[in-house]
Formats: C-alpha cells, structure tokens, sequence
C-alpha cells in the first residue's frame, strides 16, 4: 500500500479526524492527553486505527509515565511519518 501524505488545513476542520490530521500534520505527534485537552478527543487510538487503515504512516512510541497513584503506566505517543521520510518505514 503507498503511503498518503496528510493533505488536510486547518480551514477544512470539521470533524474530530480532520483535527487529529491537522495536528499530525503541524506537529507530527499527539498523545491521549493532547487530544482530550486540544479537541475534547476521547477515543484517539481508533482515530488513528482508522487513519492506519487507509494508509497514513503513523507509529506508536511507547512513553512510560508514573500516575497519580505511584503507579508506572504505558501510553503511546503517535507520531507522522511524511512519505517523503519514510524509507525505512514498511508498508
């Protein structure tokens, strides 16, 4: 599958995906948290699934955090990679 590049502007925003493309496409990566306070996005990972699926290049990097209970926990940072950069991404 090719890998689409993120046409998206800010102007054409009108839905929680369009944000989510704008902000990938601005800033390469969004956590969870940047989502919720940004755009009131709650579900993220199936945003991003969808976007996978028609074949944007996203990865998961996972970040390790400590919550409020002193508890380690994993959450993933995804991050943008633009077709032009991503030789050594697979299909």
């Amino acid at each position: 599958m090719k890998m689409k590049e993120i046409m998206t502007q800010p102007s054409q925003v009108k839905t929680q995906r369009d944000a989510v493309m704008v902000h990938l496409k601005e800033s390469q990566t969004i956590t969870s948290l940047e989502a919720i306070e940004n755009y009131g996005i709650t579900r993220l990972a199936s945003i991003i699934h969808g976007l996978r699926a028609e074949g944007y290049a996203i990865t998961s990097i996972p970040l390790t955090k400590v919550n409020r209970f002193g508890n380690s926990v994993t959450l993933s940072k995804y991050k943008y990679i633009h077709p032009n950069q991503s030789s050594h991404v697979r299909n």
